[in-house]
């Protein structure tokens, strides 16, 4: 372990980003260039896997190449000319390879031990943002952590709106149990920045910036939000060893706030703070 951190540590940094830098505006010069390097440069994004691989003993090629034909095949789906702006076949098929590379965990083999959950989630946030946002060069997303004092606001009010829907629920199934003890500052902490960066960022850029955005040029906005908490509370169902519908459950109601923040002002702030909030308190109080 002690001669592979560093390289975990960077690649782990990398993975971070296109996340972090991409909600400063450092798409926006990117989709200026031409289809055919904006597809091209989709390659970049599996450079966090050679700079975790590189120096290990006997390096899986096969892993390599896929890890690098993933983005450049989604990008090139979505990177065509003249793609319409409302959701299309293309979309669809992007998403749900996506999705199955996710649960199926295509990508847990290239990060193996500690890092099998973690990374392969984070570089599929990466395909994700790049495909959608650079070479599709979707828009309304919203996808920025410039923070403001109306998105706090739309984020706390979204979480006070769910909390009783929460404690009702949750007391009804079961699913909470609350507990007083206080955790340390540094815990606290700790869960904070892990929720916001590696939980509640990467699921509301897909959720709603990609899947909720491209769904209400379909479906309208009201069936869009339904839709889409419907699907990320049934994400949620593998969280146990068998199908856990209190999670899906309260994930979905969850997910009609999430949604109504992020629709607010079509600000990923503003749901990715509201979905924090959210997992911290159940976290910390009632886990």
């Amino acid at each position: 372990m002690g001669t592979a951190f560093p390289r975990m540590f960077a690649s782990f940094a990398l993975l971070l980003v296109p996340l972090w830098f991409f909600a400063f505006g450092a798409a926006e010069p990117l989709r200026t260039y031409s289809d055919g390097l904006r597809v091209t440069f989709a390659a970049v994004l599996a450079v966090p896997y050679f700079v975790f691989a590189t120096g290990t003993p006997g390096l899986p090629w096969q892993l390599a190449m896929a890890t690098v034909a993933f983005p450049l095949l989604l990008a090139g789906l979505l990177g065509l000319p003249k793609l319409p702006a409302k959701m299309n076949w293309r979309d669809a098929v992007a998403i749900v390879l996506i999705t199955t590379a996710y649960f199926l965990r295509w990508f847990q083999e290239p990060w193996p031990g500690p890092t099998s959950e973690m990374f392969p989630k984070l570089f599929l946030a990466d395909v994700c943002l790049y495909c959608f946002l650079v070479a599709r060069r979707l828009d309304g997303a919203g996808y920025s952590l410039i923070p403001s004092h109306a998105t706090a606001w739309i984020a706390i009010r979204e979480w006070l709106f769910y909390l009783p829907f929460a404690l009702v629920v949750g007391e009804a199934t079961g699913f909470i149990h609350f507990h007083r003890v206080l955790s340390p500052a540094g815990t606290a902490v700790g869960t904070v920045l892990i929720t916001f960066l590696l939980i509640a960022l990467p699921e509301e850029l897909f959720f709603r910036g990609i899947l909720q955005n491209l769904l209400e040029s379909r479906l309208g906005r009201t069936s869009a939000l339904i839709v889409t908490s419907v699907l990320f509370g049934l994400s949620h169902f593998n969280h146990g060893s068998v199908f856990n519908w209190r999670y899906v459950l309260l994930a979905s109601i969850a997910g009609i706030f999430y949604g109504r923040a992020w629709r607010a002002q079509r600000q990923i702030f503003a749901s990715v703070l509201t979905h924090t909030l959210v997992d911290v308190v159940w976290s910390l109080w009632f886990r």
